[in-house]
């Protein structure tokens, strides 16, 4: 498995990770459609920095890594993660996350902040916790899954 930055010629291999993730609307909060042009924006432009996670030149995995608040917030990071469904199950979630605090420490960020995960997200809360994230805010019924109806957004933080 390979781990790299990610360039703009990568995004035609992440855009169908990011649609089938976002369409589905069960765990991030962009909106269900998305085009394309501002997905690139979203996960490849916006961000500090963008990774893939690719294996046999194809790109299974790619997160994005940004300064969470300007300023006197600006020592806390914000990350998102995507995993492509033929490879989940395999801990590249848990490699991106690892991955994302170091890069995170080699930029001078002092913490991690991830800023709105649906509660439904078992898998993500229950990796996150493992890896030392600690719930620090409920926001309830703040997020609308599209078959559970509004659940709770929480708020999850790491001091690196």
């Amino acid at each position: 498995m390979n781990i790299r930055e990610a360039i703009e010629n990568d995004f035609d291999k992440i855009w169908p990770i990011f649609h089938e993730i976002v369409s589905a609307g069960e765990t991030y909060a962009y909106p269900r459609n998305t085009t394309k042009e501002e997905a690139l924006q979203i996960w490849l432009k916006a961000p500090r920095k963008t990774f893939v996670f690719e294996e046999n030149n194809d790109i299974l995995g790619t997160y994005y890594i940004k300064t969470n608040q300007a300023g006197p917030g600006s020592h806390v990071c914000n990350c998102g993660y995507m995993v492509s469904v033929k490879a989940r199950g395999r801990g590249l979630a848990t490699s991106m996350c690892k991955h994302s605090q170091e890069v995170a420490k080699e930029h001078g960020y002092k913490a991690m902040q991830f800023n709105f995960v649906a509660s439904s997200n078992k898998g993500a809360v229950r990796l996150w916790t493992k890896l030392g994230f600690e719930t620090v805010g409920n926001l309830p019924k703040a997020f609308n899954h599209p078959t559970k109806g509004y659940v709770d957004a929480l708020v999850m933080y790491k001091w690196l």
